[in-house]
């Protein structure tokens, strides 16, 4: 008789892209109880492997205080997202503005991020590979996250400020980690070379899509990968069958990395990783998120970002762990009017050149004295931003975007300390030095300041499966170029202080003998003072909830929910108190499926949203997917998948989104490793 062995990965040591995060020994505990091999009839005396039938798409990060959701390679092909916004805005408390074209889309979380003015607001961080990117407040021009949802393996996402100190500072809503894929995911570690290709087509606006990966392994010890992929979209139809014009897109985007490890026990790594995304609009408006018409324009938009990781991890040494890496990235935009001679060709006519440099020097210990361990990362950052100016106006002279350079030094702390009791406990502190000084127009402008910021949570585990947490964090967003207008803005960083409880769950054998249950739900409460950010706004106050929640059954039927509720408010400058106009709108996401066998996943999503501050309207839209694995023949290896976006064909306008999102779209993708 075969057999699958149910492997359960709930708890334990999560490590996503530099995040290390404890659990208790419970945990461990539950982890091995759920790991005892379950038997199941097969046909046949042919074992089919290990599966894992203990989860539904997305695994509720329990083993931590940190509001955490990773989204894994599968979840990331299963949901044939055409830009990254759209990957991740199934994650609870992620809205978009906009989404499905990267020039007018952006990332808010928590009620922070992308707006309908600027694309980032600073309080959401970007991190691709541990270089810090997309985080400039271009005016009009829509987000700065210019790249592929085909480059990445995993995707994590940090809500709120706790667990964002070793990202930097003035971290409000979140951080959105990207990991780039190896070419041992492909290799499976082993000599040789493989080549996988996938295409992809959708019919709301006529899309195709190509991803062709080179893997090389030619040692144990090296390897490189290459990547190519390229959209090309037509303008999509609302739910009423309009056109909404301009949201046709064409980028393309690259990706190199090269992996060496050496040593006698391959203590010593080195990485390199370039990627580099590129696209061109013509005659299209200026304003990327269609709210004012300042004029169209032909626009070039490049986005580059390149690492270099150096690993030093000795074996049977706990005290060293170190990793040194530099990274840059480059945001060019080169922009001129389709039409000269409008009221505003100085902005039409504004080229754009940010950069950032940063060089990270860290080291990870593990601590071991009696009954407590401590699980310590320390480090030291430098990172240098720089802007050319631009879109000086004829008549008043003012700069839309000032130049300069701003130049920080940060060193960063962060301790998750296992009391031996059931007790974790995880203080976080960042120290930032910041030089700021202008160009141009601003030349001989120069600032400095400087923060001390923190927080600390504790997570307590119960026998039962239960656990609870609280937290508590304090950061300040440093003055930024933009402002260089404004002494007062310059001296003056924004304040910010969050609270946060909650409680998780897992168990085993809840309904059925056979069936597994994830959940964690948490409440915070946010308050930002002393802001520039947003004009005439003095205070935001948030308060909100957050669920997440998995459950699945041995016989392949899964149950995946998250919710976001939230209040949100602002308070002027005069001290008038209203809603906050940059709030996601409350909003739940119910994903029932069923696997059969290794072949197929079936599942149809259910996404609802209230109706937000800005009156557009709830809405509820039903998404249908399917993959297919075949298991034996001429497509073994072959993945196809199926999927219904708005399946029945609704109109509906998110809170924060600019235009309406597309109607009843079809999309299929099919991929093969050679």
């Amino acid at each position: 008789m075969g057999n699958f062995r149910l492997t359960q990965h709930l708890l334990g040591t999560v490590s996503v892209m530099g995040l290390t995060l404890g659990s208790g020994a419970m945990a461990q505990d539950l982890q091995t109880e759920l790991t005892e091999d379950l038997l199941i009839e097969t046909q046949g005396d042919e074992f089919l492997g290990t599966v894992e039938l203990g989860q539904g798409k997305r695994e509720v990060q329990i083993g931590t205080a940190v509001p955490l959701t990773v989204i894994n390679q599968e979840e990331i092909d299963d949901r044939q997202a055409g830009t990254i916004a759209e990957l991740i805005d199934s994650v609870p408390g992620v809205s978009l503005v906009n989404g499905s074209r990267p020039e007018g889309s952006g990332i808010n979380i928590r009620g922070f991020g992308a707006n309908g003015t600027y694309g980032t607001d600073q309080k959401v961080a970007i991190v691709i590979d541990g270089a810090t990117t997309g985080s400039e407040e271009i005016y009009r021009i829509g987000t700065q996250l210019f790249t592929d949802p085909s480059l990445y393996k995993s995707v994590s996402v940090i809500r709120g400020t706790v667990g964002s100190f070793e990202f930097g500072s003035g971290i409000v809503g979140g951080v959105v980690q990207f990991e780039t894929k190896d070419a041992s995911d492909f290799t499976g570690g082993e000599i040789g070379l493989r080549f996988r290709q996938t295409l992809g087509y959708s019919s709301n606006g006529e899309g195709y899509h190509s991803s062709s990966i080179i893997a090389w392994q030619p040692m144990e010890n090296f390897e490189v990968l290459l990547n190519y992929t390229k959209r090309d979209t037509e303008a999509y139809k609302d739910g009423d069958g309009n056109l909404v014009t301009y949201s046709g897109t064409e980028p393309y985007s690259g990706l190199a990395k090269v992996k060496y490890t050496f040593g006698d026990a391959g203590e010593h790594g080195l990485t390199f990783a370039y990627q580099k995304t590129s696209t061109d609009e013509f005659d299209a408006p200026y304003d990327a998120f269609n709210r004012v018409n300042f004029g169209n324009v032909n626009r070039t938009t490049e986005s580059e970002v390149a690492t270099l990781k150096y690993e030093y991890n000795p074996v049977g040494n706990d005290l060293i762990d170190l990793t040194v890496q530099y990274s840059y990235s480059d945001i060019y935009i080169e922009s001129e009017p389709s039409t000269p001679g409008g009221f505003a060709d100085y902005l039409l006519d504004g080229d754009h050149d940010y950069t950032i440099d940063k060089l990270t020097v860290k080291n990870a210990m593990y601590l071991q004295t009696g009954a407590i361990s401590h699980d310590l990362r320390f480090g030291v950052e430098w990172i240098q931003k720089t802007r050319l100016e631009s879109q000086v106006s004829p008549t008043s002279g003012s700069v839309a975007v000032p130049g300069g350079t701003d130049e920080r030094i940060a060193l960063f702390v962060v301790d998750d300390i296992d009391l031996g009791n059931n007790w974790t406990i995880s203080p976080a502190f960042r120290w930032e030095d910041q030089s700021i000084k202008g160009a141009s127009t601003y030349a001989g402008d120069s600032y400095g300041n400087s923060a001390l910021m923190g927080g600390i949570s504790a997570r307590y585990e119960f026998n039962s499966g239960w656990a609870v947490f609280a937290s508590a964090a304090y950061t300040e967003s440093l003055p930024i170029l933009d402002d260089l207008s404004n002494a007062t803005y310059m001296t003056q960083p924004e304040k910010s202080k969050t609270f946060e409880v909650g409680a998780s769950y897992v168990a085993s054998d809840v309904f059925t003998g056979e069936d597994t249950l994830q959940v964690k739900a948490n409440i915070f409460v946010t308050d930002l003072w002393d802001v520039t950010s947003y004009s005439g706004i003095n205070r935001v106050e948030s308060t909100g909830a957050e669920l997440e929640l998995t459950y699945a059954m041995a016989n392949g039927l899964y149950v995946d929910l998250n919710a976001a509720y939230g209040d949100y408010e602002s308070i002027t400058t005069a001290g008038v108190r209203g809603d906050w106009s940059n709030a996601p709108a409350n909003s739940a996401r119910l994903t029932v499926g069923k696997r059969i066998g290794e072949a197929w996943d079936l599942s149809w999503e259910q996404v609802v949203a209230e109706n937000g501050n800005n009156n557009y309207g709830g809405y509820g839209i039903s998404n249908l997917r399917a993959t297919y694995r075949p298991q034996g023949g001429m497509l073994e290896g072959t993945d196809v998948r199926f999927g219904i976006e708005n399946a029945f064909d609704r109109q509906y306008q998110p809170n924060l989104a600019t235009v309406y999102r597309p109607g009843r779209n079809f999309k299929v993708t099919v991929s093969k490793t050679f």
